[in-house]
């Protein structure tokens, strides 16, 4: 598969809403290793609805038929989390290369399954994890490992969120059971931290707190209140393998405040990731932002990011589609080299297990030695 096209079948994928119809089907449309050949969603109305809309050649009502045809060479899962996990065992067994969303499970025993499954099938695997995806982190990483700000001393990582607040609407009410693996933590949590390690390096060793401050919570269109068993609150304290401190606290229900944080300082200089529009809600994976400097005990100033960091064609959107077509020209090579390219499942799982180790520190009041 040199030269043809890599023929991609979407699980959830629907022309009204989602995140399938608004990332995925235009990152795919506007790169040219890419066609989509398949789409599948919950009912047969609406995957042809969604196939005739965009062109797509095959349309289904069973992700499992999808998973079987010919015309698909990688399956990309874009459904709620607790099915990552069946879904993406059968794309594994039937021989496909596969792109799931983050968190890649409910479980890391489940997330370790896949990245099993994926190692003995020999196919190419890559998760959601967009923020390494991002122009800004990934010249942050680029600065750091050059020297821009010494030796890393210590960072400060800040992430609000509206949800996981008061009120839930009834398509988002699963979030607030934290056994369907979609929380605060695992989900802006997961995409933060994987951000901050992929800038500097992992956890050595770590203390947290993750509290459930709102037990009870509101469902929108009814009215009724429902236990929420998911944190709404994490502070994390550790030290990196690098020897720099760095201290995460996610914030759940907040809307108002700082949105978003990225400090590093150094014995030379610091860093700053902001966002590019402070008053938007901010989600790492996917939100603009603006990278700040400064050696010397200068003003943080902003810097420039070279287009080098571009990997994708200038037809590609930006907003939503952006890091998703960034990560997808990492796969199209991993496909066509043969050679496994980060964010892997193998990402996938260490980030699973570190999560695992921030909830044991809350739940034992040990420190994690990682």
């Amino acid at each position: 598969m040199t030269t043809e096209k890599i023929r991609v079948g979407i699980i959830g994928a629907n022309v009204r809403y989602g995140w399938g119809r608004d990332a995925h089907i235009p990152a795919l449309s506007a790169l040219p290793d890419f066609e989509i050949t398949a789409v599948s969603t919950s009912r047969q109305e609406t995957a042809d609805e969604t196939a005739a809309h965009f062109g797509i050649p095959h349309a289904f009502a069973d992700p499992y038929k999808m998973l079987q045809h010919p015309d698909v060479d990688l399956v990309s899962i874009c459904v709620r989390v607790p099915f990552h996990h069946q879904l993406g065992m059968a794309a594994l067994n039937a021989g496909k290369h596969l792109y799931c969303e983050w968190p890649l499970a409910a479980t890391t025993m489940q997330a370790q399954q896949m990245r099993d499954l994926a190692v003995r099938k020999g196919v190419r695997h890559m998760v959601g994890l967009q923020a390494r995806g991002a122009r800004e982190f990934n010249r942050v990483s680029d600065l750091v490992a050059e020297g821009y700000v010494g030796k890393v001393l210590s960072c400060t990582m800040i992430i609000t969120t509206p949800a996981w607040g008061t009120e839930f609407t009834l398509d988002w009410a699963y979030m607030a059971d934290r056994s369907n693996g979609n929380t605060l933590m695992t989900s802006p949590g997961g995409h933060s931290i994987d951000a901050l390690c992929y800038c500097l390096g992992e956890f050595k060793e770590l203390s947290s707190v993750v509290a459930n401050q709102r037990q009870r919570v509101k469902i929108v269109e009814t009215g009724e209140t429902i236990q929420m068993t998911a944190p709404d609150q994490v502070l994390i304290s550790g030290v990196l393998q690098s020897g720099a401190v760095a201290s995460v606290h996610l914030k759940g229900g907040t809307a108002n405040g700082t949105g978003f944080l990225f400090e590093i300082h150094g014995t030379e200089g610091a860093l700053a990731i902001v966002p590019a529009d402070p008053r938007q809600a901010t989600y790492i994976q996917v939100s603009e932002f603006t990278v700040r400097g400064a050696q010397a005990g200068k003003p943080l100033a902003d810097l420039s990011i070279p287009e080098s960091y571009r990997w994708v064609p200038p037809g590609v959107p930006a907003g939503l589609p952006f890091n998703v077509a960034q990560l997808y020209m990492r796969i199209a090579e991993s496909i066509r080299e043969g050679k496994s390219v980060s964010p892997d499942f193998d990402v996938a799982l260490k980030r699973h297990q570190l999560l695992d180790a921030i909830q044991n520190a809350s739940d034992t009041g040990i420190r994690q030695i990682l």
